[in-house]
């Protein structure tokens, strides 16, 4: 029996070439017909599905699954429906690199720092040794609890005349002024990289002054320098100052370094040592207890 075999395509996607190729086959017990999809395009990288469908001629429907040839025969022709579905990438436009509006860094410290320097808006004035320092009262009373006591409370010092700093030093003065407004030590040399002996000092002085204002930042800031930088000839000394203020973090590193040393006659023979055993016998006291405390762990 021949049968008449038509064809519809339907493509959901644009493809490369193809066609479908015819292979009928018949004997005396049965006919079939054999479709297959073939890709023209050579080398052509695509994904192909494909769906063969056969027609009911009375419906019009199509259906994958036959379960009888016989029905979808009419007039010796058989009509089958090919899908052919093309999975391609997405088709992404090309990206156009737009203008970019570049943000500098921050520069408040520079104008604060300024601020200071320019005494611009200046509105209270410090007299420390003789030397002059004009600041806001709005800068200092934000960065310091003692200064907001001192410039804003119900005591404030509001007359026109300096108020006179006893007990500091002018440039540890400008240096507590400049972190207060900077929140920074950069203005002032390398106090931060380079603590020799005359750094050393400046650091004590500026911890003393941080703990005398409630300036915490800079307290701990110095104490972290001078933790960094303890050796046996000033150990002592920075004991001394960490117990009078308070820096229990620096205490404990000055007797961890104490009890590192194997010997201690270098430590007994610095000025430092000497001055606490007269003004501090009980903190040296404690620290040899700690110390041998330590040496038993």
């Amino acid at each position: 029996m021949l049968i008449g075999v038509g064809f519809a395509r339907r493509f959901r996607a644009r493809t490369s070439s193809t066609s479908l190729r015819l292979y009928p086959e018949w004997s005396e017990d049965f006919d079939f017909v054999s479709v297959y999809l073939a890709l023209l395009t050579p080398d052509a990288n695509v994904n192909v599905s494909c769906d063969l469908r056969l027609i009911d001629p009375v419906t019009g429907l199509s259906k994958s699954a036959v379960s009888s040839k016989g029905t979808y025969v009419k007039n010796d022709r058989l009509t089958m429906e090919c899908v052919v579905t093309v999975q391609k990438e997405p088709w992404v436009s090309k990206t156009k690199v737009l203008p970019r509006i570049k943000v500098p860094p921050s520069d408040m410290k520079r104008q604060l720092a300024s601020l200071m320097e320019d005494k611009e808006g200046a509105d209270v004035m410090f007299s420390v040794a003789g030397e002059i320092f004009a600041a806001h009262k709005v800068v200092l009373a934000m960065r310091s609890p003692v200064f907001k006591a001192q410039l804003c409370g119900p005591l404030s010092e509001t007359g026109k005349q300096p108020i006179v700093i006893e007990d500091m030093q002018p440039d540890v003065f400008r240096a507590l002024l400049y972190f207060i407004y900077t929140d920074s030590m950069e203005g002032h040399g390398d106090l931060e990289e380079n603590c020799g002996r005359k750094n050393c000092q400046m650091i004590h002085h500026l911890l003393v002054a941080a703990d005398r204002y409630d300036v915490g930042r800079l307290k701990l800031l110095c104490e972290s320098i001078l933790c960094k930088n303890l050796d046996v000839k000033n150990v002592a000394t920075t004991l001394a100052l960490a117990d009078q203020h308070q820096c229990d973090s620096l205490k404990d590193a000055c007797i961890e370094f104490m009890s590192c040393l194997s010997t201690m006659d270098d430590l007994v023979a610095t000025q430092g040592y000497q001055d606490l055993t007269k003004t501090s016998p009980s903190i040296l006291a404690d620290a040899k207890e700690r110390i041998a405390k330590l040496h038993k762990c």
